[in-house]
């Protein structure tokens, strides 16, 4: 298993490199070309992101002895992939100085600030969908607690109806048992006999 989480770490590192020197290239592009690479490192992510996912299965099947490692190994690829997106989407909205002035002319000026402005909108619009994703998995999680309470206590209830149903029958078998054992001392009791002396009839 760890061989095949290696030959996907060659991959991964084959993938992103290619993925950085295409990103650095993007601003300095423009029109269809620029279009072009950017739809080229938008299908190189997916790859990156299936890639991952092949190396998150990988790691589960690992000895846990051995997994602490590969799920670290892990984590910083994650983190070295959030940064190449981020990275990318810099520079889909990114002009070189020689294309902008190309482009723009004089506006150059102030293209760059709405440029920046852009930029800060993006980064806020994100640090909210993760909080948004954040929130999502919160509720997700407390949902599935709630249902495995919920089926706990059904469990529960079960276990306690069936007590109950046992404790009434061994209830009914102690009264029979009872009424059995009153009635067997009754017919074991000895007949009394009468103790007081008959006088002869002679005596008269």
């Amino acid at each position: 298993m760890s061989s095949d989480f290696e030959a996907y770490e060659q991959d991964f590192g084959t993938l992103t490199a290619e993925i950085t020197n295409k990103i650095g290239r993007i601003p300095k592009l423009g029109g269809e070309e620029k279009t072009q690479l950017v739809l080229n490192v938008d299908k190189q992510l997916e790859e990156v992101r299936e890639l991952m996912e092949q190396m998150d299965l990988e790691v589960r099947e690992i000895p846990i002895q051995s997994r602490g490692m590969y799920q670290n190994r892990l984590k910083s690829y994650k983190g070295e992939m959030e940064k190449l997106e981020k990275d990318f989407k810099r520079s889909r909205i990114a002009y070189s100085d020689e294309v902008r002035n190309e482009l723009l002319g004089e506006d150059a000026g102030s293209s760059e600030s709405q440029r920046a402005h852009l930029l800060d909108n993006t980064e806020k619009l994100e640090r909210s969908s993760r909080r948004l994703e954040a929130g999502y998995q919160i509720a997700v999680e407390t949902e599935q607690v709630g249902q495995e309470i919920l089926a706990n206590l059904h469990t529960d209830r079960e276990k306690i109806q069936r007590s109950r149903d046992r404790l009434r029958e061994t209830d009914a078998n102690l009264g029979k048992s009872s009424r059995i054992l009153t009635g067997m001392l009754r017919s074991l009791k000895p007949p009394r006999f009468s103790t007081r002396r008959q006088e002869p009839a002679g005596w008269l």
